[in-house]
Order: C-alpha cells, then structure tokens, then sequence
C-alpha cells in the first residue's frame, strides 16, 4: 500500500504542476511577486497531499531568512527544495542549466532569478554563476546553492564544492546554512514516500568576510553534523566518519 500510496501523490504532484503552472503563468509573467505566490501555493498543495497520502510532514526549524543572504542547504530531494521555495519570501536557485529549459521548472525558476549553471565544467561555470548572480543584485533575497552539486542519499560523502565558498567571498554577503533530513523519507530515485516529519533547518549565520578555506571548513561541518543529527532524529543512522 506505501508504494500505491508513494506513486499516487507523486503522479499528483506532477499533475498539479502542470495544470498549476499553466493556470498561474500570467501572474508569473506579469510580475516576480506572482510568480512567488504561485509557486508557494503550489508547494503548500504538494504538502497536504504527502501528509494525506503518505503520512509525510514538513517542519521548519530555526530563524527563517529574510534578507540577502546566500543560503547554502543540504540537498537530498525534490522535498527539500519545495521546502525552500515555500519558507523563504524571496528565494531563488542556483539551478543546473537543463532545467531552465523545461517547460514549467524553466520558466518559474527563471523568472524568480534563478541562476543556471553547467555541470562539469568547473572554473567557466563557476565564473559565469558569480557574473549571473550580480547581474541580478538589484532583486534582493535569498540564494540556495547546494554545495554538493546534486541530490545525495543519506551517509553519502560526496564532497562540497567551491562554487558557494566563490559566491560567499565573492559576493560579501553573510551565509545561512540549512540542514535536512529529507532523503530518509524521499530518497533520490526512490519510489517510495515514507511516512514521519522532513525537517529543514536554518542553522546559525556564518557572517561575511572568512577565508575561503575557513568557509568552507565551517559550512561543511556544520552542515553535517546538524543534517546527521536530524537523520538520527528521524530513525536513520549515519555511518561513522572515524
């Protein structure tokens, strides 16, 4: 029944993104504020759905964002960033490339400022995020960049790259990191929806002005030491670094 369950909210999901994404274009279109409310109403449909089907909740923890400032998150599911989208009031994605051109994720990712970025191309890439983030200055809120590049199942060590230490030294802005425990109940690939709370957690603000190295070394630690904890919290048992 779980895996039933698991498919029907997702074909629900993907059905209402579709039909919602078409019926709010032109509030998108006709402003950024539009295109935030749309996607808010979208992400708060999705959660009721996962809380009726499968017994999945969402919890945010910790002192929501409100200005600029780069939030530099945990990333284990589609979940965390609905998450993201629906917490923070001016949020926008560093998004990879492909994704700006599908047909409804494109054009509302584009229009709240997302930035595409190329996989695998490493410094060119990594110079044309930091050209598009300032490009796009004067629209003022918060950037999630997902320093692992990608969706990461639970205990996975896949390392953090450069990309939001750049943007951090680069932009002289102060760092909100976020911690999850999303992929224990919507792991990457899986076609299960488990039941229990996905939390996501706005940690303590790392201010402007660290060295590269000691961002990096910071962000990192604190990151998985609190998104560990949350997994544990959650019934999920992390490997042990040692």
């Amino acid at each position: 029944m779980l895996f039933l369950r698991s498919q029907l909210a997702d074909l629900i999901m993907y059905v209402l993104m579709a039909i919602m994404g078409i019926l709010f274009a032109p509030a998108a279109i006709y402003s950024r504020g539009g295109a935030y409310w749309a996607i808010k109403v979208y992400c708060r449909t999705v959660f009721w759905v996962l809380r009726i089907l499968c017994g999945l909740k969402v919890e945010f923890r910790g002192e929501v964002p409100q200005g600029e400032v780069i939030v530099v998150s945990k990333h284990m599911s589609f979940l965390d960033v609905m998450m993201h989208a629906y917490a923070l009031p001016r949020v926008k994605f560093v998004m990879k490339r492909q994704l700006r051109y599908a047909p409804i994720l494109g054009l509302y990712g584009m229009r709240i400022g997302s930035a595409p970025v190329a996989r695998g191309k490493k410094g060119s890439a990594v110079r044309k995020l930091v050209r598009d983030v300032e490009s796009d200055k004067e629209n003022a809120g918060q950037l999630v960049i997902y320093p692992q590049g990608t969706r990461v199942l639970p205990g996975s060590d896949k390392p953090y790259k450069v990309g939001a230490g750049v943007l951090y030294t680069r932009m002289g802005q102060d760092c909100v990191p976020a911690a999850t425990n999303t992929g224990v109940f919507w792991a990457r690939r899986s076609p299960y929806r488990y039941p229990g709370t996905a939390v996501v957690e706005y940690l303590p603000m790392i201010e402007r002005g660290l060295k590269l190295d000691e961002f990096m070394k910071r962000l990192e630690d604190v990151v998985e030491t609190r998104s560990n904890a949350l997994m544990r919290e959650a019934g999920y048992a992390p490997p042990d670094p040692r």
